[in-house]
């Protein structure tokens, strides 16, 4: 019987260059949350790692992301983010959550995507 989980990485703080403005062309204050549903051909039984996806991935490569030359819309990089996810086969769902902390003092901004396989 397969078995189906949600990993999460939740409210990952970055900062990067991430906007349409001038002044959003310096790194900023960017906070992310993923959603991964994983579906394994059963429960892990040995409690090792190598039965189940290991997260570490995900983070490393969204602060490599972080980074890296930015993106213009946070809708652009709430794809560039689920990609990675489905880039793994055991990945059938995928929620991602921008945030950009510093643009208003009294509220964030921020784009959530939902992809399936």
């Amino acid at each position: 019987m397969s078995a189906t989980y949600t990993i999460l990485l939740d409210d990952l703080r970055v900062a990067m260059r991430l906007g349409i403005h001038p002044h959003e062309a310096e790194p900023q204050p960017v906070t992310l949350s993923v959603a991964m549903t994983v579906t394994y051909p059963a429960a892990p039984s040995a409690d090792r790692i190598e039965e189940v996806l290991d997260y570490d991935f995900l983070r490393e490569s969204i602060l490599a992301m972080a980074g890296g030359p930015g993106f213009a819309l946070q809708e652009s990089l709430c794809e560039a983010v689920a990609a990675l996810c489905l880039a793994d086969r055991r990945v059938v769902r995928v929620r991602v959550r921008s945030m950009k902390t510093g643009i208003y003092p009294d509220a964030r901004v921020g784009c959530e995507i939902e992809r399936t396989r």
